[in-house]
């Protein structure tokens, strides 16, 4: 995607060919920043922190940190605990243990000598791989934009949780994908665009890259998304996802439920784009069986905005004293999806509509139990 004309990925090596830049996503929508990774240490803290978040990125992210890892240390020992280190940064993202999985299988049987060209080389691909994966989620969605009549009769109303752009894969987006392609297409739309407390990620990224792209857009509070579709001014809900089921159950950013359930009342299609690395094949019920992060209160009880005279400050805004928690997930059942957006096409949320589209995984799943 391009930044005041300059093409962006979200990740990529810097001129030495060996460390790993990435846009510090914490000082968006105000600053742009390019953060230096060197280390395993670096990218696992780049992950936890959210200098780098949604689930095809932080997927992408841990594949330079092995890489950035078997530079280092290419031993079996150093492979193990890259993993080990990086697996346990974010617990919800189902990409991160994907990714790691593929570097693991790729570099365990080779000798330590070729692992750190190996490394860097899978990490490469997979970060292509995304791009490609996301143009293809794009061009499946925006059939499903262009078969919408709008309400208004004059342009699609679409209402979107957290960011799911280019912000959060390598490259292009996954639920903003078919929004950027119809844009780009000529068809006439505006995205609402929930702020997505506690992080602020629809108001500070969602919000940022479409300006960036020219989408038209309208920054809302959380809980309006329930009044506008009451009042028919949304036409359709398109979220990302974390981690989905093979069920078709979708784990997204805290609120995607609420709004679920609210499309669901008022007869809105609820979309979820699902790239094929966001399917957890071993899980069947969301609620019960995906862990959800709880991270610091303090994104909760403080705020980080820009002051008048331009400066980045935190502010707090709770009690003092009052206890905060933060669940930074939630899961909606299958049953108010209206469809997944994967890269092999649209389908039913449900257990035969993805083995259909990906038959090579759920029998391995299978096999597995």
């Amino acid at each position: 995607m391009n930044i005041d004309g300059v093409p962006y990925r979200t990740i990529w090596l810097a001129e030495d060919g060996w460390r790993v830049c990435v846009i510090d996503q914490t000082r968006l929508p105000f600053r742009f920043e390019i953060a230096t990774l060197d280390t395993v240490a670096a990218a696992a803290r780049a992950i936890q922190e959210m200098t780098v978040r949604g689930a095809p990125l932080i997927g992408a992210t841990a594949a330079y940190g092995v890489a950035l890892a078997m530079r280092a240390d290419p031993s079996d020992e150093n492979l193990r605990a890259a993993r080990a280190e990086l697996l346990a940064t974010r617990p919800t993202a189902v990409n991160l243990a994907w990714a790691l999985s593929e570097m693991h299988a790729h570099l365990a049987p080779r000798p330590p000598s070729q692992r750190a060209e190996a490394a860097y080389a899978r990490a490469a691909a997979l970060c292509d791989a995304d791009v490609a994966c996301n143009r293809a989620i794009g061009a499946s969605g925006v059939e499903l934009l262009r078969a919408t009549p709008p309400r208004d009769g004059a342009r699609l109303q679409i209402l979107t949780h957290c960011n799911a752009g280019w912000l959060a894969t390598v490259d292009v987006g996954t639920a903003l994908a078919p929004v950027y392609l119809a844009h780009d297409q000529g068809i006439p739309l505006h995205v609402w665009v929930d702020e997505t407390r506690p992080r602020s990620q629809g108001a500070s990224l969602t919000a940022w890259e479409l300006g960036k792209h020219g989408v038209p857009h309208t920054v809302i509070a959380d809980n309006a998304g329930g009044h506008l579709m009451q009042h028919g001014r949304v036409d359709a809900v398109i979220v990302g996802t974390d981690r989905t089921t093979a069920t078709g159950d979708v784990c997204n950013k805290i609120g995607t439920y609420l709004k679920a359930l609210a499309a669901h009342d008022n007869d809105v299609p609820f979309y979820v784009a699902a790239p094929s690395s966001s399917i957890d094949w071993t899980k069947r019920d969301g609620v019960r069986e995906i862990p959800i992060e709880e991270r610091s209160a303090r994104e909760q009880t403080h705020v980080l905005g820009r002051g008048d005279d331009g400066a980045l400050t935190e502010v707090q805004v709770v009690p003092d004293g009052s206890p905060a928690a933060n669940f930074a997930f939630d899961v909606t059942p299958a049953r108010y999806v209206r469809a997944l957006l994967t890269e092999r096409g649209v389908t039913p949320a449900t257990e035969r509509g993805l083995a259909a589209l990906f038959p090579e995984r759920a029998q391995a799943a299978e096999r597995r139990e």
